[in-house]
């Protein structure tokens, strides 16, 4: 049996959204095994890192949508990852974001959720899409209030505990 992905590639103003691949592994790693990635699922060791860049393949393989990794557009660095989520058990389909330190603070985030949600909206057909943040990840919920997004409720989350849902405006209400 012979298994391709057909991971589309998006561009931004400033980013490449592409197939996330092994060559991100090291960036990946020296992120998760920092206390950076605590608002998703880190700390953890680098084995537990490559097998999370390979469920994030999977995902494409088994939905048929998932992360891309992002690259600058300018100099070709990896800046992290945004995408579309949602593995069984996952309240609702989501748009996440995880972003390499060296990316934080220059907008990437939001402009690469807003193209994936864009892709969500258009080419995947769907009507609505949620974010689920950590409480205490004010830097993700600035890029949700960015993204037009709402907080919603309080949802318990059987791996991460409590989470806040944060919805994104309609197909017919974004720009």
């Amino acid at each position: 049996m012979t298994l391709s992905l057909n991971i589309p590639v998006l561009t931004t103003d400033r980013l490449v959204m592409r197939a996330p691949c092994e060559a991100d592994f090291t960036a990946e790693a020296d992120f998760y095994t920092s206390d950076a990635s605590k608002f998703v699922g880190g700390p953890m060791p680098a084995h537990r890192t490559w097998r999370l860049l390979a469920t994030i393949l999977g995902h494409w393989v088994m939905r048929g949508y998932g992360f891309w990794a992002l690259d600058d557009k300018a100099t070709g660095t990896y800046q992290g990852r945004v995408g579309l989520w949602f593995p069984h058990g996952w309240s609702e389909r989501e748009i996440g974001w995880t972003l390499m330190p060296n990316a934080i603070g220059k907008g990437y985030a939001t402009e690469a959720a807003a193209a994936a949600r864009a892709h969500a909206y258009g080419a995947l057909g769907w009507d609505t899409a949620i974010s689920q943040i950590d409480p205490e990840n004010e830097a993700s919920k600035a890029v949700a209030r960015r993204l037009d997004a709402r907080f919603e409720a309080m949802y318990e989350d059987p791996e991460y505990g409590p989470t806040e849902i944060w919805r994104h405006p309609a197909p017919e209400d974004c720009q």
